[in-house]
């Protein structure tokens, strides 16, 4: 496992070590909108006892769906929506059917970053490094991550977490007499294409994600150094890559494909500069990053729902 570079405030407030929660479901299409719309309708839609026939799902899986729409933080602790539920999601959202993968590799972004509530997600994407691994890999690794926080959890909900996200993120290559097992079609989060199923054995997939845009990549650069890299005016481009928590270790990206993103929304906005001084490459940062990454994703978004912007090669 490689070490990353730890900023102390952020890691404080990064991850809540909750396990589970998820009823064992990962997200299906239609889940996330169709949770967003009801809580926005009537927030207490989820207890109510008829909340299985308002949404259409059973008992357990009303409570996933609560769980992965206040996990994606598209709506707060209260079951209202949040700023990013109305921006993504809303009636004049950036993308309120999820039409466009971007919108996928955001939700994957907003699930991860602060404060994170799934704990087993953070620790494959941010902590686990290895690119090839099997599912005993994780569960290890996991096992020993957990006693940072000086909390018991049962083994029972380790293994329910890794074998959600590897139906999440992984593309199933086998069959169940005969026919696609369902988990490997419902799930939109495949799409995104960042873990490969090869038999027995995992592998991220690093480097270019042929879905994820360019302006996602700076957007989550600005946001992310303005949580992680209060202290300076510029973040360099190795934090982005591989500390804990960076668009870099979130997305699986390399040098090269970071610095051509950053490279082509620098075309578009001038306040996007990238400077290599004595080999020490680093993007200098406006003074509020978290406002220029909104408005870098209100172009983006604005432009056709994005089409134009789609490749990363």
């Amino acid at each position: 496992m490689i070490p990353t570079n730890i900023n102390v405030k952020y890691l404080e407030t990064a991850v809540n070590p909750v396990f589970a929660n998820h009823e064992t479901f990962h997200p299906r299409f239609g889940w996330l909108k169709k949770g967003f719309d009801a809580a926005r309708k009537n927030p207490g839609v989820f207890l109510q006892d008829d909340a299985p026939v308002r949404l259409g799902v059973g008992k357990n899986m009303v409570r996933a769906i609560r769980y992965w729409c206040s996990a994606f933080k598209i709506i707060d602790k209260n079951n209202l929506p949040t700023k990013f539920g109305e921006k993504l999601l809303g009636n004049n959202g950036w993308d309120s059917y999820l039409e466009n993968p971007a919108s996928l590799w955001l939700l994957h972004w907003n699930l991860l970053k602060p404060t994170c509530e799934a704990a087993a997600w953070y620790y494959v994407f941010n902590v686990f490094r290895d690119v090839d691994f099997t599912k005993e890999d994780i569960l290890a690794g996991l096992k020993v991550y957990i006693e940072t926080f000086n909390k018991t959890i049962a083994e029972s909900s380790f293994l329910k977490d890794v074998n959600c996200i590897l139906r999440m993120y992984a593309a199933q290559d086998f069959l169940k007499d005969n026919a696609p097992i369902e988990d490997s079609i419902d799930c939109p989060f495949t799409e995104l294409g960042l873990i490969r199923h090869l038999g027995k054995n995992y592998q991220f997939k690093i480097g270019a994600k042929a879905n994820l845009p360019a302006s996602v990549i700076v957007a989550t650069c600005l946001e992310y150094a303005s949580w992680a890299n209060t202290d300076s005016n510029t973040i360099t481009i190795r934090k982005l890559l591989y500390d804990e928590g960076s668009p870099g270790t979130v997305f699986k990206l390399t040098e090269n494909i970071l610095c051509a993103a950053i490279e082509t929304v620098a075309k578009e906005f001038d306040t996007i500069v990238l400077s290599d001084t004595a080999g020490l490459i680093q993007l200098s940062l406006p003074d509020d990053p978290e406002i220029l990454a909104e408005v870098i994703l209100d172009k983006y978004y604005s432009r056709g729902k994005g089409t134009g912007d789609r490749e990363q090669d």
